[in-house]
């Protein structure tokens, strides 16, 4: 092992002789001690004795040369560095009812969902965080805007003196406009939900019932306009997708087609914040939601009237709730205890996720009463009587209060045995560091989580499964991939961690500290970050950091890149990083994390190939492989010459392009390399025109979303004239 990161200050290896060193040595030695052996040919018997003896001579300076290896990891063990476990992934999970219920549901937390089992992959489970209150929501407001800004200030409430609401919570009344007699993009209404009804995270079905009248003018299948909620930040889109909106954007189309009257209603089904707090608006208090007419796009048709509506109702349907790939544990019987000081025990999920205020160990006394221990990351504070553990994450080893003898009693024992001195009591020259549980305790887990890793990130749509009977419930999805999951760490990283901790202190004050700490604050499931400095005199006191988040990557050897959500900042390592470091900035230093802003590209070019992959199957194959290239080589995580993520603001080249196809042999030549900048707007990338290169200095680097790349077989004739 090389570290690359230490400074280089001279060194030699222990003993840097190969093989084929010694054995030539042996053989210079032998004119000296003998004479009269003359035939140094690999025949002779003597020269195989040398080489034996050089290959074992070989292989102890292979592993003595080991021991600066080994000192350093020792040296890591003296500090009480451990490897860290690996960090479970997170996704969001969407349970959807069967049918409506009459009172509030809620689903428990700890319930296991998993994606499918196939004959090649086990099935990866994952486990609800907390509870899932699927309410029933109530419409207290209807209100319009002439314009949708980000805090409503002139609101008109449509329903005073005009609608009445049933029993059952639906509203009816007489026609009113969505927008404005003569709609103008940014006109808006807004509903205003009951703040005592708990539906954060709730699926909303919005039922709407109009009137067969004149069209609107719109394109049903695009309709201009957008859901949104206010989730105590900023106003988050809630449409997941069109198929949802059974109005067809208020056409009510799809109705009337089918010979259905709009006056029986359509839903629009919503996906809520799971942050959905109560706000106030002007002089109306609750939760909001709004759906704003927005500019049309070209060939997108706008609302050359309002749509108009006599009736509307809100339902629950469904909720999502936050899951991380795990599987609870519960009441585990680890063992007995023997009485003896630094006993450990083994648990038998591994490795073990960082545990939870419910989640400790349970020690009962022969004929006393439980009593509950508590975990702490070392003993070098516990007293002979506080009830302390440790845990290691990695292996799920279990380890009580150990007794060391120090220094000076060492000394005391010394003079003892040279007579010096009077005897000493023996427990003075000994101390106990935490308390050791009575012989014959039972030991028990009350619970605790195992799992986590890489393979945790599934894509959309892959956790489908419950692993146990929840009533109620009709199915379950993740719309949205499962992010954050990382591997246990290496050596390799903990050794290149170790000098950064030491250099930082557990503080923050220079840009290279901020990013070593978020780093750390991320558990894994931050790939890079970069500080950038202050540009203006407004900004200092401001810390500002890119932060990648880690995905997986696995999809790269399937040609099929990774997916852009997968690089979004998620309010959860947003929020873990914040608390992080907080607790180790400076006083009156801000930190601010936002994701990079992302750039797109996609290459076209024409591949020659050597005549011996004239075969359609071949150039499938090599164009695959290309494909492959090109999206690990063009990465945020992967990519750039070294590997390790495409540099912050490094342009991409012609060039570039050129020297990776270069590499694969079955490449004769390259035709002209054209790069496109893609956008990544909305759900799907935006094309720009051919660029060379493609530059943009704010941005992190690219990521590849599609490639165009033709191929073609034969020889290449009067290349230069």
């Amino acid at each position: 092992m090389e570290f690359d990161f230490l400074p280089k200050l001279p060194k030699s290896n222990l003993d840097d002789r190969t093989f084929k060193d010694l054995v030539d040595e042996c053989i210079l030695r032998i004119p000296r001690y003998c004479p009269e052996w003359t035939n140094y040919n690999p025949s002779d018997p003597g020269i195989t004795l040398i080489e034996l003896f050089a290959w074992l001579t070989d292989q102890m300076l292979l592993r003595f040369n080991e021991v600066p290896k080994r000192n350093y990891i020792t040296f890591l063990e003296l500090l009480g560095v451990r490897l860290q476990a690996p960090a479970p992934a997170v996704a969001d999970i969407t349970f959807y009812l069967s049918a409506a219920l009459p009172n509030i549901y809620t689903i428990p937390a700890g319930v296991e969902v998993a994606t499918i089992r196939t004959e090649t992959e086990e099935a990866i489970a994952f486990t609800t965080d907390r509870p899932l209150i699927i309410d029933k929501p109530q419409i207290r407001h209807f209100l319009t805007c002439q314009t949708a800004d980000k805090t409503p200030e002139i609101l008109r409430d449509r329903f005073t003196n005009l609608w009445t609401m049933r029993s059952d919570g639906e509203w009816y009344g007489r026609e009113l406009p969505f927008f404005e007699e003569q709609p103008q993009p940014g006109n808006s209404f807004y509903l205003v939900i009951d703040g005592e009804s708990q539906c954060e995270g709730n699926v909303l079905a919005l039922q709407f019932k109009g009137e067969a009248a004149t069209a609107t003018g719109i394109n049903p299948d695009i309709p201009p306009r957008r859901w949104e909620a206010w989730n105590g930040v900023e106003w988050e889109t809630v449409l997941l997708q069109e198929s949802d909106d059974s109005t067809k954007g208020f056409s009510f189309s799809e109705l009337l087609t089918q010979g259905v009257n709009p006056l029986q209603g359509a839903d629009i089904v919503l996906h809520l914040p799971q942050s959905w707090p109560v706000t106030t608006f002007t002089a109306y208090q609750g939760r909001w939601l709004r759906c704003v007419y927005t500019a049309p796009q070209p060939n997108q048709p706008g609302y050359s009237s309002s749509p108009r509506m006599i009736g509307l109702a809100a339902r629950s349907i469904g909720g999502t709730v936050g899951a991380s790939q795990s599987e609870l544990i519960r009441n585990e019987i680890v063992g007995e205890s023997n009485g003896i000081p630094g006993q450990t025990f083994q648990l038998q999920g591994v490795p073990v996720l960082n545990r939870r205020e419910d989640e400790y160990l349970l020690v009962s006394p022969p004929g006393g009463i439980p009593q509950r221990w508590y975990e702490v990351s070392d003993f070098a504070n516990s007293l002979p009587q506080d009830l302390h553990y440790t845990i290691d994450s990695r292996t799920g080893t279990v380890q009580f209060g150990p007794v060391i003898r120090e220094p000076a009693q060492l000394q005391q024992q010394t003079e003892l045995r040279r007579g010096v001195g009077n005897l000493p009591n023996i427990q003075e020259l000994e101390r106990q560091y935490g308390a050791v549980p009575p012989r014959g305790s039972v030991i028990r887990m009350v619970a605790y989580r195992t799992g986590g890793g890489r393979k945790g990130n599934v894509q959309r749509g892959t956790i489908t499964v419950a692993k146990n009977a929840v009533p109620y419930v009709a199915k379950l999805i993740n719309h949205t991939p499962a992010r954050n999951g990382s591997d246990a760490e290496s050596l390799e990283d903990a050794v290149i961690r170790v000098p950064a901790m030491l250099r930082t202190r557990d503080r923050a004050v220079t840009p290279e500290d901020f990013e070593v700490l978020t780093l750390q604050a991320g558990d894994g499931a931050v790939a890079r970050v970069r500080c950038l400095p202050p540009t203006t005199t407004q900004e200092a006191g401001t810390i500002k950091l890119l932060v990648v988040p880690a995905a997986n990557t696995d999809a790269i050897n399937r040609s099929e890149g990774i997916e852009p959500e997968l690089f979004s900042l998620s309010p959860q390592l947003r929020d873990q990083i914040i608390t992080y470091l907080d607790e180790r900035r400076l006083l009156g230093i801000q930190v601010k994390l936002q994701a990079p802003e992302y750039v797109g590209v996609a290459v076209q070019t024409e591949v020659a190939l050597e005549s011996e992959y004239n075969h359609p199957a071949a150039q499938q194959e090599i164009l695959g492989k290309l494909r492959v290239a090109l999206y690990r080589f063009l990465n945020p995580i992967t990519g750039g010459q070294d590997g390790k993520g495409w540099s912050f603001g490094r342009p991409v080249y012609p060039s570039d392009i050129v020297n990776l196809f270069q590499q694969f042999s079955a490449v004769r030549y390259l035709g002209v390399v054209q790069l496109f900048e893609l956008r990544y707007v909305g759900s799907s990338w935006v094309r720009s025109l051919p660029q060379n290169p493609v530059i943009d200095p704010g941005a992190l680097g690219l990521i590849c979303s599609w490639q165009n790349t033709r191929l073609r077989s034969g020889h290449v004739v009067n290349l230069i004239q």
